[in-house]
C-alpha cells in the first residue's frame, strides 16, 4: 500500500477532478458505495484509505476484498482524505471506478416500467429518483435533458448504490427519449399537477414510460401534448406540487401495485419503524 502525505499528488488531483465531472469515472463517497460497487462488479482503480482507520473492521474487510494486482490502494493522512473526499466530514474511504456498462434496451421486456427524469437540476433529487426506481422494480431510468449528472458524487449518494445497479441512459433531450421509447411501443405517461386522469384510474400496466418533470417547471408542453395518457397525483388544492422524487415514488410503486395485483416482497413494518431524531 503506498502512502499520501501532499494534498498536491497528482492522485490527488485525479480524485478531485473526478468530483468535477464524472465523464467515465465515477467518484464512490464512503464506505457503503465502495462495498456495492464491488457487489457490483465494477472496476474499482483507486482507492484511499484514511491512514487511521485501517484497522476499523469495515474498513480492512474492505481493503481485503481488493485485488491488489487491479486497483491501486493508497494511505492518507486527515489532510489528504479532506481533499479527496467531497463531503463535509471526510470519509474514511474514497474510490475511482469505471461506470456501469449498459448492454441491450432499457425497453427490450413487454412489461419494461423505465422512468424518464426530464431537466432535473439537483443531484439529489436525480439520485432518490434512481433509488426508488430500483426499489420498485423499474426497469432503468433515462436521464434526459440538460440536467443533473446521474453518476455524479452527489446524485450517487442520494441513490445509496442503486446507481451501479439499476441501468441507467443518459439523452440530450427529453425528444430523443421520447423517439427510444416510442421505437418500441412503449405508453408514454406524463405527470402533470392539474386535470389529468387520477394516477389510481391510469392502466399503468405493459411497456411504460413515466415522465417526471424538472423542479419549478415541470414537464415542456411538448412533452406533454406527446404522450400517450397525462396523470395527476390526487392532491389538496392548497398543495401545487410534489417534489419530484416523491411524485416519482407514489408513481412507482402505484404501477408496482397494478403489476403485483397488490402482492411485493418485504418492505417496510409500519408497526415497528421508527423515525430518526
Amino acid at each position: 500500500m503506498q502512502r499520501i502525505t501532499s494534498r498536491q499528488n497528482a492522485v490527488v488531483t485525479e480524485f478531485r477532478e473526478a468530483a468535477q465531472s464524472s465523464r467515465d469515472t465515477l467518484l464512490l463517497d464512503g464506505a457503503h458505495l465502495v462495498n456495492d460497487a464491488i457487489a457490483a462488479g465494477l472496476r474499482l482503480r483507486r482507492v484511499i484509505v484514511a491512514a487511521d482507520a485501517l484497522d476499523v473492521p469495515e474498513i480492512a474487510r474492505l481493503i481485503d476484498r481488493l485485488d491488489p494486482r487491479r486497483v491501486d490502494l493508497f494511505a492518507g493522512n486527515a489532510s489528504v482524505l479532506d481533499a479527496v473526499s467531497p463531503v463535509r466530514s471526510s470519509s474514511p474511504i474514497v474510490a475511482l471506478a469505471a461506470r456501469p456498462a449498459l448492454t441491450g434496451t432499457l425497453f427490450d421486456r413487454p412489461s419494461s416500467l423505465v422512468v424518464i427524469v426530464c431537466d432535473i437540476q439537483d443531484p439529489g433529487n436525480v439520485g432518490a429518483i434512481v433509488r426508488v426506481a430500483e426499489a420498485a422494480g423499474a426497469s432503468g431510468v433515462v436521464v434526459a435533458g440538460p440536467g443533473a449528472d446521474p453518476f455524479g458524487w452527489k446524485a450517487l449518494r442520494g441513490s445509496m448504490g442503486s446507481a451501479l445497479r439499476l441501468p441507467i441512459v443518459t439523452m440530450p433531450d427529453v425528444h430523443a427519449a421520447l423517439d427510444e421509447a416510442r421505437r418500441h411501443d412503449a405508453q408514454i405517461v406524463a405527470t402533470v399537477p392539474r386535470d389529468g386522469v387520477s394516477l389510481f384510474d391510469a392502466p399503468l400496466t405493459g411497456r411504460v414510460a413515466l415522465l417526471i418533470g424538472g423542479e419549478g417547471a415541470g414537464l415542456s408542453p411538448q412533452a406533454i401534448s406527446t404522450a400517450d395518457l397525462r396523470v395527476t397525483i390526487p392532491m389538496e388544492p392548497v398543495v401545487e406540487s410534489l417534489n419530484a422524487a416523491v411524485a416519482a415514488a407514489v408513481l412507482l410503486y402505484e404501477a408496482r401495485r397494478q403489476r403485483t395485483g397488490g402482492a411485493g416482497r418485504a418492505g417496510l413494518d409500519l408497526n415497528r419503524a421508527t423515525v430518526a431524531p
